[in-house]
C-alpha cells in the first residue's frame, strides 16, 4: 500500500490556512496527490491554474499527482464533453514534460456520489479520448505505462464490468471506500483482472 492525500497547495510555506503543503506531504510518506477533483472544482472554485500548479508542486517533490478530469451532466447533454475534458488535461499539465510520474483519473461529476455509473461506452469513450490527447501532448512518452483511473459510483456491484473496460487501469474510489467489506470487494475485483 501507498499512502495518498485528497489535496495540497501549491506553495511550500505561507499563510495559507487549512492548506497542506507538498512538503509537509512528504515528510509524512506520502506517495500520491489528489488534485483537480471535482468538489475542489466547484465547492472552492479551484481553476485549471491552480490545478496546474499543484501538479507541477507535486512532480517537483518527487510525488505522484492523480489529475482528476471530467464533465457535469449539463456539459455532457450539450455535447461538450471532449472539449471539457481535453481542456482540463492540457491546462492541468501545461508546462509538464513528462508522463513518468502521472495518473489520469476520469471522474465523470455527474456520476459522483449519485449511484449513476458511466455505461462501458461512455468510459471507454472517454479513456480513448485521454489517451489521444495524452499521446499528442507527450509525443515522447509510452502512453501505455500511464495510468488512467475511473471515479464515480464505483461499487462492488458494477467494478468487474468497469475494470474490464479496455483502457481502465484502476479505481478512484469514493463512497464504497468508508464501508471495509465494500472496498475490500473492489480491491479483489481489480487484483484478479
Amino acid at each position: 500500500f501507498s499512502l495518498g492525500a485528497q489535496n495540497c497547495h501549491w506553495e511550500d510555506q505561507g499563510a495559507f490556512t487549512g492548506e497542506i503543503s507538498v512538503g509537509m506531504l512528504k515528510d509524512c510518506g506520502v506517495s500520491y496527490v489528489i488534485v483537480g477533483h471535482s468538489e475542489r472544482r466547484h465547492v472552492f472554485s479551484e481553476t485549471n491554474d491552480w490545478i496546474n500548479r499543484k501538479v507541477k508542486a507535486i512532480i517537483a517533490a518527487d510525488l505522484i499527482p492523480i489529475l482528476c478530469i471530467g464533465e457535469t451532466f449539463e456539459q455532457r447533454k450539450s455535447g461538450q464533453t471532449n472539449q471539457v475534458l481535453e481542456e482540463q488535461l492540457q491546462d492541468g499539465l501545461e508546462m509538464i514534460n513528462s508522463l513518468e510520474k502521472l495518473v489520469v483519473a476520469y471522474e465523470p461529476v455527474w456520476a459522483i456520489g449519485t449511484g449513476i455509473t458511466a455505461s462501458v461506452e461512455q468510459v471507454s469513450g472517454a479513456l480513448s479520448l485521454v489517451r489521444d490527447i495524452l499521446s499528442i501532448q507527450f509525443s515522447d512518452s509510452n502512453i501505455d505505462n500511464s495510468p488512467i483511473i475511473y471515479g464515480g459510483s464505483v461499487t462492488p456491484t458494477n467494478a468487474e464490468e468497469l475494470i474490464s473496460v479496455p483502457g481502465v487501469d484502476g479505481f478512484l474510489v469514493g463512497g464504497a471506500s468508508l464501508n471495509i467489506e465494500s472496498f475490500t470487494s473492489i480491491i479483489k475485483i481489480v487484483d484478479k483482472n
